[in-house]
């Protein structure tokens, strides 16, 4: 990268122009901390202990001085191969998910052990993005999670892989970490990994830690290097794209590596530690159904629309009416979230549709007074309210 790349897309803030390293909010209370599997595990894919009780001992030492901490687990699966006795992670879904199944009890009984010694209690939380996705289980994951931290137990949450396939699953615990951190309105999300931070590459080298972002671009995604070890299913790429999504919620990010000594002290402290990705000061957060909308929910298809109506979308503030539909794109049903895009495919938002799509096909092109006499019925006049649409750039 040149330059004249990094001055445009990538913002480095350099130690010469800040005096201080923390541009964290002024009062951080509740944090996610994500731990990926080789941070948990040695170079066998073994559960290395004495990095757990390192681990431990640290989210303990934040729970006394009144930080409230969920924790993002990796490893399971790891543990699982161990137990089992294979040689390698696997890669097919049923093994993996059984993996899971055997790792996961193996990977509680180490952290529920570790804990106790140091006089806390934790609570396993189980989740699916099917979980997420349902209004109402999300807000009983969401009030579960609050009363665990409301009487000082750890909520150590990993993926439910036993019961997960494609549709429903995160896909990687760093996805689950920034849903996890948008969901309880977290002051901060910190994704422990083995390397550094994010660094400037030349000519395929790491050259340069970059210590502070404002926004994830295409650029930034582009400095990641590769993925995960065999051990783990994320990367750098995975983690920046996380943390795309918990600042897009107003929550800022912070990549850094889980093997430094008393790593989340120092970094709450404002220690040159790592890469922070703070968002811009237009972001700001979501109302709760805005982010169940733009976070929690996968897009069944998509609707065109012409450029009057995305002008009164983004510029006005309006709600979509069938009017100004052009086309449509996937299968969806009334109450699925779609895709708003112009003519030439830009996403410019995203909501729940009143309609399915054969009734939007009818309806498309059409004034709202129409709509009676179109589908025989007086249903609603927007394609999709206000109230129920976020728009993808705030």
């Amino acid at each position: 990268m040149n330059s004249k790349q990094s001055d445009k897309s990538v913002k480095i803030v350099k130690k010469a122009e800040r005096p201080v390293r923390n541009s964290l909010p002024e009062n951080v209370k509740r944090l996610v901390i994500k731990v990926g599997s080789r941070v948990l595990v040695d170079d066998l894919g073994q559960p290395d202990l004495r990095q757990l009780t390192r681990l431990t001992s640290q989210v303990t030492s934040l729970q006394k001085k009144n930080y409230e901490v969920i924790l993002v687990s990796s490893g399971a699966i790891a543990a699982g191969v161990q137990a089992l006795g294979w040689p390698q992670r696997p890669t097919n879904l049923p093994d993996l998910q059984m993996a899971a199944a055997v790792g996961q009890g193996v990977l509680l009984n180490h952290y529920s052990d570790l804990f106790s010694r140091q006089g806390c209690r934790l609570g396993q939380v189980l989740l699916t993005h099917g979980d997420l996705n349902d209004r109402i289980r999300h807000l009983n994951a969401r009030n579960t999670i609050m009363a665990m931290l409301r009487n000082r137990i750890i909520p150590v949450v990993n993926e439910n892989d036993v019961v997960a396939v494609d549709e429903i699953r995160f896909g990687d615990n760093d996805l689950l970490a920034a849903m996890v951190a948008t969901l309880v309105d977290a002051d901060l999300l910190v994704l422990l990994t083995t390397s550094d931070g994010l660094f400037q590459t030349e000519n395929g080298r790491l050259v340069e830690r970059i210590p502070q972002l404002e926004n994830i671009t295409d650029e930034t995604i582009s400095l990641a290097q590769g993925k995960g070890s065999g051990w783990s299913s994320g990367g750098m790429g995975s983690k920046l794209q996380s943390a795309e999504r918990a600042i897009r919620a107003g929550i800022p990010v912070f990549i850094a590596n889980g093997h430094d000594e008393q790593v989340l002290e120092r970094l709450l402290k404002g220690e040159d530690l790592g890469t922070l990705i703070t968002g811009t000061s237009r972001q700001q957060k979501l109302k709760a159904r805005k982010k169940w909308i733009a976070f929690f929910h996968r897009p069944q298809g998509s609707v065109y629309v012409d450029s009057g109506a995305s002008r009164a979308i983004c510029e006005k503030g309006f709600s979509l009416l069938p009017v100004g539909i052009c086309r449509t794109e996937g299968r969806f049903r009334a109450g699925s979230l779609v895709n708003i895009r112009t003519e030439n495919g830009e996403i410019i938002a995203r909501g729940l549709t009143s309609y399915d799509r054969n009734d939007v096909e009818r309806i498309m092109g059409k004034h709202s007074s129409d709509i009676p006499f179109v589908l025989g019925d007086q249903h609603y006049e927007e394609v999709i309210h206000r109230d129920n649409m976020v728009l993808a750039k705030p």
